[in-house]
């Protein structure tokens, strides 16, 4: 499933570079995550990087985006293509 940030979020842009597909972005209030780009880092690494450096662990699997690997994998070729 894509990702989605808190409202615990504090903004201090350390997920942004480390997204690969560009998914994250500043909104409103705190950073968001573009569920169409966002595929956990499947194709690029073992795990989100985006939540290995969140220091306030507000980056969350997002409940309305539930998505299997094989569609995380084909949401990345189709980003690629």
């Amino acid at each position: 499933m894509a990702l989605t940030i808190t409202d615990e979020c504090i903004n201090c842009d350390l997920c942004v570079d480390e997204c690969p597909n560009t998914a994250i972005f500043a909104g409103n209030d705190v950073y968001e995550i573009n569920p169409d780009r966002c595929t956990e880092c499947i194709g690029h690494y073992d795990s989100p990087s985006c939540v290995g450096v969140c220091p306030v662990e507000c980056i969350v699997p997002d409940p309305k985006r539930r998505e299997s690997l094989d569609q995380l994998a084909e949401k990345y070729a189709a980003l690629c293509a």
